[in-house]
């Protein structure tokens, strides 16, 4: 299952490079970033916290934040969480709820073949079977398709790599540094 954290590996330095070059950035009004009743509207660099239900198309639940009763909190834009997730908050006031589908390429990605590898292994690791899951000497997990006699085909893919991903989402705070 889909961890606490929902990570963008390669988006996130898409994104630093884009607030990066935005000029700027820095010179929003409180008129531009509070609504008229003066309720912070999210932004990049606000601390959120949420709560979520996040789905597959075929309606099954892969990940909520609700089932543990434990709000999900982190700061917009700056690539703790897919970028489809920070797209989803920015602009909700606190007590807004979004349901948002999230495409494959702004989540996980798609499933590539290049993610498919195969690696020698030792005696010492002769207990791989297929299914299991493994860790890279990177700390990323990958999948056991195969195992040969000198050597195992891993699937490195993210679980939900190829997934389209929707998510409820509803504001609990925003704190602005």
């Amino acid at each position: 299952m889909l961890k606490r954290q929902l990570y963008a590996i390669p988006i996130a330095l898409a994104l630093l490079i884009a607030a990066c070059s935005s000029g700027d950035a820095g010179a929003d009004t409180a008129e531009q970033v509070a609504d008229a009743g003066g309720t912070l509207v999210v932004q990049d660099g606000d601390l959120v916290e949420v709560h979520y239900v996040g789905t597959l198309d075929d309606g099954s639940e892969f990940d909520s934040s609700r089932d543990g009763g434990t709000p999900f909190s982190f700061t917009v834009g700056v690539g703790q969480v897919i970028s489809g997730f920070d797209d989803a908050v920015r602009g909700l006031r606190v007590g807004e709820s979004r349901t948002v589908r999230i495409p494959a390429e702004d989540a996980y990605g798609e499933w590539s073949e290049e993610n498919v590898v195969e690696v020698p292994y030792g005696e010492s690791q002769a207990d791989v079977a297929v299914g299991d899951e493994v860790f890279l000497s990177n700390g990323q997990s990958a999948i056991v398709l195969e195992v040969k006699s000198e050597t195992v085909v891993l699937d490195a893919n993210h679980e939900l790599a190829g997934e389209a991903l929707t998510f409820e989402i509803e504001l609990l705070s925003v704190t602005r540094p």
